[in-house]
């Protein structure tokens, strides 16, 4: 079920979107009334899949996989994560782990409360994480793409050296496109400027600032403790589980790699070489592949999932606290 928004505009306190942005195909509530934006492709009937995407990013970030997966038959939706895209800002700045699990919740619950495959890429992947380990969700699957418990502090620093650029804004779109070259060299440069639209917003200063809620970037990130709650979870998962690491990721290392699947050792694995820590986005059809293939064998169109529904006890293993996630 959607929701109607009263106007097609930007998420609330994001800025102008630009001419030529998608516009989201639905709108959802999200926990305390935010309002999330997103995507859908596949028939309405066909097994649900959620994906999520990595801090900085947005729903775009999974279209050709979203596709895929649509044409293959399964009822497949991308959101924007609070503060990303065109999903509001959170009025309070919490982006913390058990609010990202809050809006999973709550639109999961407007989808119609259907057991979900939850595919989840960094950030994303660690909401997915504590929200099927900690029985907040009852999902039918699990995908993680380049993220684990164990992650390289060397990688998280240049995410966020990255989304620390230029906050006084961009003069042009050619200084975003220049902005996320740095970032992705092994990427070839777009030919158009145009699909840049999608990740900036035209502030009332008439520069051109990221999508993103600037909060979002400056906080507390505990890496130790995160650690230490997602090795929890990776050790209660039953369902069945897929990780996906890029070969050249700098987050997930093949130690990291092996480490989860010491901890959740029914799990499946799969390097992409070629492809970075964006690995959707590296290494589209690879990366599709892959998931399509796991997800016939463990939650086929036509039939009944492998893994049985169960009656779910939730569990949290930081009281009081709630964790803000890697990007």
């Amino acid at each position: 079920m959607d929701i109607e928004p009263s106007s097609r505009t930007s998420a609330r306190g994001a800025g102008a979107r630009l001419p030529g942005t998608p516009e989201p195909m639905h709108y959802w509530q999200g926990a305390g009334g935010n309002r999330l934006a997103g995507d859908s492709w596949g028939p309405a009937q066909g097994p649900l899949v959620v994906l999520q995407h990595g801090g900085g990013q947005t729903r775009h970030a999974w279209k050709r996989v979203g596709m895929a997966l649509g044409e293959a038959g399964y009822h497949t939706v991308s959101f924007d994560a609070r503060g990303h895209g065109d999903s509001d800002w959170a009025a309070d700045g919490a982006y913390g782990q058990d609010t990202m699990v809050a809006d999973l919740v709550c639109l999961i619950a407007q989808l119609g409360n259907r057991r979900p495959v939850l595919v989840g890429a960094s950030m994303g992947g660690g909401t997915s994480l504590v929200a099927v380990g900690e029985d907040h969700v009852d999902a039918t699957a699990l995908v993680l793409v380049d993220i684990a418990p164990r992650i390289e502090t060397e990688g998280v620093d240049k995410i966020q050296a990255f989304m620390s650029l230029m906050p006084e804004g961009f003069d042009s779109l050619q200084q975003v496109a220049d902005a996320i070259a740095s970032y992705q060299p092994h990427r070839q440069a777009p030919g158009s400027l145009a699909g840049l639209a999608k990740n900036v917003r035209l502030g009332a200063d008439g520069k051109y600032h990221w999508h993103w809620d600037p909060r979002f970037r400056d906080i507390s990130r505990k890496l130790d403790v995160r650690q230490h709650r997602l090795e929890a979870c990776a050790r209660r998962l039953t369902l069945p589980t897929l990780l996906v690491r890029g070969g050249l990721s700098d987050v997930l290392s093949e130690e990291g790699a092996q480490e989860f699947l010491q901890l959740a050792p029914h799990s499946e694995y799969v390097n992409v070489s070629g492809a970075a820590h964006m690995v959707a986005g590296d290494r589209n059809d690879n990366f599709g592949d892959a998931v399509i293939e796991f997800l016939a064998r463990k939650v086929p169109v036509s039939g009944e999932p492998v893994q049985p529904p169960h009656q779910m006890q939730k569990q949290r293993d930081v009281a009081g606290v709630d964790l803000n996630d890697v990007p």
